[in-house]
This record gives C-alpha cells, sequence and structure tokens, in this order.
C-alpha cells in the first residue's frame, strides 16, 4: 500500500478513536445522570421525607435565610442537596451526554447539532455560574463563628441575596441555563427523529421531555406566583419520566456505536 494511502488510514483511526472516546464519555455520563445525579434532587428527596422512605432533614424547604444556615451546619448534606448543589454534577454530565450526542449526530444535521451544542454549552455555563450552594454554604459557616449581632445581621442580608437569585420562581440565572439546556435537548431529539442513528423511542420521548421541561420556565414567565408551582410540579415530573428514557436510549446508543463510531458518522438524515 501506498505511503500516502498508509496516512489516510491512519489519519481515519485516529479520528475513529476521538468518536469512540466522545461515545464513551457520553455514554456513560447519561447512565451516571440516570442513577446517581439526577435533576432536581431537592425536589425528590422531600418527596421522599414526606412519604416517610426518608427519615432525617426537614420537609419543607427552608423559609429564611437563618433557617437556611442551620440546616447547613446541621445536615450540611441535606441542605446542599435542597439549595441544588448536586444540579450543578447533572448539568456537569449533560454537557458531557452532548459531546457524545454530537460525535453521533454531527453528520445528520451538522447545522442544528452545532446550534444545540452550543445552547447546551452556554446553558450549563450560565447554570454554575448562578448556582449559589457554595456561596450559602460558605456563608452559614461564618454565621456560625459570627461574633456581634451586626455580623449576623450583614451575613443574613448577603444570604437574602443569594437565594434571591436562586429562586426557582422567577426568570432569574439558574432558570436562563435550565431553559437553554432543555432548548439544545429538544433541538438534538429532533435531528435524531430523522437521523436514522437513534431509535424513533428514543428520539420522541427526548422531545416529550423537553419540551414538557419547557412548561417550567414558561409558566414562571407568565404565571402568576401562586400558580407557579402546581405548573412547576406537573411539567417537571411528567418531563422527568421521559427524560430517564431517554438517557437510557442515549447511553445504550452511544455504547454500542463505540466500537463502531462510523456508524453515527454516515447515517444521513432523511
Amino acid at each position: 500500500m501506498p505511503q500516502v494511502e498508509l496516512n489516510q488510514v491512519r489519519d481515519l483511526n485516529v479520528v475513529d478513536d476521538q468518536w469512540n472516546s466522545l461515545y464513551k464519555v457520553g455514554s456513560a455520563a447519561a447512565w451516571i445522570a440516570v442513577l446517581i445525579f439526577r435533576r432536581w434532587l431537592g425536589e425528590e428527596f422531600l418527596l421522599l421525607r414526606a412519604i416517610g422512605i426518608i427519615r432525617v432533614g426537614p420537609r419543607t424547604i427552608p423559609t429564611s435565610v437563618a433557617d437556611w444556615f442551620t440546616l447547613l451546619q446541621t445536615n450540611p448534606l441535606v441542605g446542599l442537596t435542597l439549595l441544588n448543589f448536586f444540579d450543578m454534577v447533572n448539568y456537569v454530565l449533560v454537557g458531557l451526554i452532548f459531546l457524545g450526542l454530537y460525535a453521533a449526530l454531527r453528520t445528520a444535521n451538522k447545522s442544528y447539532m452545532t446550534l444545540a451544542a452550543a445552547l447546551g454549552f452556554v446553558g450549563v455555563a450560565v447554570y454554575l455560574a448562578s448556582n449559589q450552594a457554595f456561596s450559602m454554604f460558605s456563608l452559614s459557616n461564618q454565621y456560625a463563628s459570627a461574633t456581634s449581632e451586626a455580623q449576623r445581621s450583614t451575613l443574613l442580608a448577603a444570604g437574602q441575596a443569594l437565594l434571591a437569585m436562586q429562586d426557582p420562581n422567577v426568570l432569574g440565572p439558574c432558570t436562563m441555563g435550565f431553559l437553554l439546556v432543555t432548548l439544545a435537548g429538544l433541538v438534538v431529539s429532533a435531528v435524531m427523529l430523522r437521523s436514522g442513528i437513534f431509535g424513533k423511542t428514543t428520539a420522541y420521548a427526548g422531545i416529550l421531555a423537553n419540551a414538557f421541561g419547557l412548561g417550567y420556565p414558561i409558566g414562571v414567565a407568565v404565571a402568576p406566583k401562586t400558580v407557579v408551582i402546581p405548573i412547576v410540579a406537573t411539567c417537571l415530573s411528567v418531563s422527568a419520566c421521559f427524560l430517564v428514557i431517554w438517557y437510557i436510549g442515549i447511553a445504550r446508543r452511544l455504547f454500542q456505536l463505540r466500537s463502531n463510531p462510523s456508524q453515527g458518522a454516515f447515517v444521513k438524515s432523511r
């Protein structure tokens, strides 16, 4: 075989190895996102606490900054969970999933997949930058060691400002991060449906998961606060069910593609 052809084969093998790595990472991230670091673990904790499966921790979200500080000092794991700290892990995993999906669907519709990747990565970055769990935990430590009433008042005011940034009932930075990631998921699912690379069940599950997910930021934007909570609970509950199916479908297909990366590279949309 001529040297030029040998070099071309080596280049193709390098590219295949690169896509193969993304398939592996995306598949692993999807499994972890389903089994361990699911989104909205705080709400899941409160549900399990309400029905008695979990027997420690508060039954409702703390209503004051002082209550948050007390919870973070007495049970930091529960406090961080309710402040959606573990959602940050989920968003990082979602970013890795988008990498795997881009590798698999890049030739099905490169323009839409580039748009989806951009929306997804910006959404992940916005959410990570706006989550205040670590900052609240740091303030709680300072509050516990404060020696004067003036110091405590200052720390309480700072805590209130942080909670306002992360209020799920307003269209703030955290909600915007969620919106961007959900829009990205909707675009990816539409590409999936036409690609022939993923099954239709996976594609439709993604469309439904992200369509219902959009009900959350839309509800926050247009509905009065008195009806936001039931809207959010309904949309996110339905979305979560389809999201599990979507992630499992993604994880399985990316795991299959890892051994034959060319399947994802050459299947064209119809």
